[in-house]
């Protein structure tokens, strides 16, 4: 029998549970099972909000969390622990066996922190509830980037850069990705021209040569000089990178493939994929067109990896 995948609903002041209503059909006739981790009332309230019929096969699970009332693109403390708690049962429910793995719609960082939710995203809690290093690895088949550092100022990420660390997580990310080759970003402009506007690189050659020593086939290639790793000739040679901070390599991946992308979560026990996009209170519960394209690829990312083999 196959499992359902969990589907945590996110923030429900924004588009995640209009994206979830939206593509219940088209998932299930793919023959994808979801478990949507709301309550009647949650989702009966977001559905006439939307004047969408709820389908008769929607099938939920209610997490522990208090209802309260939807308030369109706002951040609000209900909010944020209601999408916490979402996500907590989906995680647990996939942990133990109940689900194949849990896809997530996007949650508001603000909200989880009026909430008292120490973490500043879902890859975080994952660290926090697997005791693991989790890598954030977002990207489609025609490209793939892993984040050696995520959500933190850009001041602290020079710091952040050490030999062990980074070849830890190089060789983390090649197990887990299934990459034959790993194009590794430099940190400086023109990867630090030899020392003059950066010394940093070295540590990253260090750990590039631990790496490859590790692995022995040697995958690894860097650092590379940013602002021509995405050029189309480096494209048809990588599929995936490794990039040392958040926009270094979202904003080239966003900027090629923002509607198709999507959020996997690696290096853990369970397997979570996600939206690669945020909340869009701009546009929630306002009749706006809604691209489905990430959060179907996120589904069926979950659903290929979980379908038995043979």
């Amino acid at each position: 029998m196959t499992l359902p995948l969990a589907v945590s609903v996110g923030d429900l002041n924004g588009i995640g549970i209009e994206i979830a209503l939206r593509s219940h059909t088209l998932l299930c006739g793919r023959g994808i099972s979801p478990l949507y981790l709301i309550d009647r009332e949650m989702l009966e309230q977001a559905a006439d909000r939307l004047g969408l019929t709820i389908p008769e096969d929607f099938s939920i699970l209610s997490p522990d969390a208090a209802p309260f009332e939807i308030d369109p693109g706002r951040v609000s403390t209900e909010a944020g622990a209601y999408s916490f708690a979402s996500f907590k049962t989906g995680v647990e429910l996939t942990a133990s066996g109940e689900c194949a793995a849990i896809v997530t719609l996007p949650i508001h960082k603000k909200s989880w922190e009026l909430a008292g939710i120490v973490y500043k995203g879902h890859t975080d809690a994952l660290r926090d509830f697997f005791d693991r290093e989790a890598i954030m690895m977002l990207g489609c088949p025609e490209m793939y980037v892993g984040l050696y550092t995520e959500h933190i100022p850009l001041r602290q990420v020079p710091a952040a850069l050490e030999k062990e660390r980074l070849s830890r997580f190089l060789i983390d990310f090649y197990r887990q990705s299934g990459a034959e080759e790993v194009a590794v970003l430099g940190l400086n402009p023109h990867a630090g021209d030899h020392g003059v506007l950066g010394d940093e690189e070295s540590i990253i050659e260090q750990a590039i040569a631990q790496a490859n020593q590790f692995i022995q086939n040697h995958p690894f290639t860097g650092p590379l000089v940013p602002d021509i790793a995405f050029t189309p000739a480096m494209r048809r040679r990588f599929r995936h990178y490794v990039a040392l901070y958040h926009d270094q390599g979202l904003i080239p991946l966003k900027a090629l493939h923002f509607e198709e992308s999507i959020n996997v979560s690696l290096n853990l026990p369970i397997l979570r994929t996600s939206v690669d996009h945020g909340t869009a209170f701009d546009i929630a519960y306002r009749g706006a067109p809604l691209n489905l394209q990430s959060y179907l690829n996120a589904v069926e990312y979950a659903a290929v990896r979980n379908r038995p083999r043979g």
